[in-house]
């Protein structure tokens, strides 16, 4: 890994960085679009790494890594502790989360030594039914309620109780069609926003799990391919092989987090 390339760096034909003049300034890319451009071309050129350790180096802080620990979650929680072990790891914890979810974040917060901080929604579950009723099950309208109340909501709260100015997160263009356009570096609702391995394969994810013995969620062997909450997560044999369809029924692909759209 080539640690200190800042925007600017361009990976040569031997794996060497090439510097350009061009220099990096946060405050400076909000004003001039153009800016932003040009880090994102730079940092396609970078491995997920490299561009971890950019960000390290050129992002303001504080700095948090958000986290589902979902079914590949292990990557970006080792890639990211590992430049900055003691980073603040987001869960949001909904309530109702897969049992072997809760202990996949115990296995790994002791492994990776992880500084972790758990959130939770201002109501327990049983609260929240009792208001609400079951909202993940009144259609679209309904989903997108439960996900502003359980997931979105407690996480703008601890980005803003953090101070977070630039945020990690492990999104990948083949994950989704809604996220198959996203940039390694965006500046979304006053963070920068870091997605390290944006444009990884499963196979680079498999690459990099099995280079350091790091476990794929327990229910990936039993055939969920993207894991959130148990009342709307389907195997992809429930969902007729269709990744799309194993969250929400079906009817959307996004909980609200990253401020997708699908």
């Amino acid at each position: 890994m080539a640690g200190g390339i800042g925007v600017g760096a361009r990976i040569g034909p031997g794996g060497g960085a090439v510097m350009r003049a061009l220099a990096w300034n946060p405050e400076q890319a909000l004003i001039e679009p153009a800016r932003l451009d040009e880090a994102n071309i730079e940092l396609t050129h970078m491995n997920a790494e490299e561009r971890v350790s950019w960000a390290v180096q050129h992002l303001p802080g504080p700095k948090a890594l958000s986290s589902s620990f979902g079914a590949q979650a292990a990557v970006s929680l080792h890639m990211v502790t590992r430049q900055l072990p003691s980073i603040p790891v987001i869960l949001i914890d909904t309530g109702y989360l897969f049992p072997e979810t809760y202990r996949f974040v115990d296995e790994l917060a002791v492994r990776l030594s992880l500084n972790l901080k758990v959130v939770q929604p201002r109501m327990s579950p049983a609260w929240f039914e009792a208001t609400h009723g079951r909202l993940w099950e009144q259609g679209v309208e309904g989903i997108d309620r439960y996900n502003e109340l359980r997931k979105t909501e407690p996480m703008r709260r601890a980005l803003d109780e953090l101070g977070t100015r630039s945020w990690f997160a492990g999104l990948r263009r083949q994950q989704s069609r809604s996220r198959s356009q996203i940039r390694p570096l965006e500046y979304i609702e006053g963070r920068w926003k870091v997605y390290p391995i944006f444009d990884w394969t499963d196979r680079d994810v498999y690459e990099y799990l099995r280079r350091y013995d790091l476990p794929y969620h327990p229910l990936w062997h039993d055939g969920y391919v993207s894991i959130g909450d148990w009342h709307s997560t389907r195997t992809l044999a429930e969902a007729g092989d269709d990744e799309e369809a194993t969250r929400f029924f079906g009817l959307k692909r996004e909980c609200g987090l990253h401020g997708l759209e699908g």
